[in-house]
């Protein structure tokens, strides 16, 4: 089998391990319906994406493969990626506990639905981005023959994988019934904003047409707002 897609099975099997942890060891039950939703939701269109890059753009699904500190070219996304993970995986343990202890008021079903209907979204987001943009790597660098892309979701604001990430971390907690877990979601929304202003600092100095484009796609994240 190829080398590649044996660490795209071995990588997904991992991921969706940690994923089903990080939800139903803190709720220390299967009984959580809540939980249930969430994880087959996103495992399933996590998976199909997956398939989709190994079908279509085996190079895009060997750059999104490469990721985490060891391999980030600047020092700074080093740092965001080393506490990145960790605060990811205490915030599905608080919203799970808050959901677990009656920590704070119950979320109506309906909410929690909603929830991972915008978290759906965000997923397409994501989606479209890798779609539109084969050079959308896990790290930030410039690879060979890179271009500024501006089409598609990129006409629209400049970081549109993290927009759509924003959505899903912003709507997790009412998906999990957490109110509480709410708390997290300026974390993560500053979290990714600094990522992708060192990203812009790197892509201008080293990725021809990125200062122009900034030019012409003027918000980063939110259309209208930033």
């Amino acid at each position: 089998m190829n080398h590649l897609y044996v660490r795209a099975i071995r990588g997904t099997v991992i991921g969706t391990a940690v994923y089903f942890a990080a939800i139903f060891v803190p709720a220390w039950t299967f009984d959580y319906w809540q939980g249930w939703m969430l994880f087959v939701t996103f495992s399933v269109l996590s998976i199909l994406t997956t398939l989709y890059m190994a079908v279509y753009d085996k190079k895009l699904l060997e750059s999104r493969l490469r990721a985490g500190p060891r391999v980030e070219k600047t020092a700074t996304q080093k740092t965001i990626t080393t506490i990145g993970g960790p605060i990811f995986i205490a915030a599905f343990v608080v919203i799970v506990f808050d959901h677990r202890f009656g920590w704070s008021p119950a979320v109506p079903a309906y909410l929690s639905i909603l929830g991972d209907a915008f978290g759906v979204v965000g997923f397409l987001i994501y989606f479209l981005v890798i779609r539109e943009n084969r050079f959308a790597a896990a790290t930030v660098d410039v690879a060979e023959g890179q271009t500024v892309i501006s089409t598609g979701p990129y006409a629209v604001v400049r970081h549109p994988m993290y927009s759509g990430a924003v959505l899903m971390l912003a709507w997790t907690p009412i998906a999990l019934g957490s109110w509480w877990g709410l708390l997290f979601a300026p974390v993560f929304v500053g979290l990714l904003s600094w990522r992708l202003l060192d990203e812009e600092k790197f892509l201008r100095k080293n990725l021809p047409g990125y200062e122009d484009y900034t030019h012409k796609v003027r918000y980063r994240l939110v259309p209208w707002i930033w």
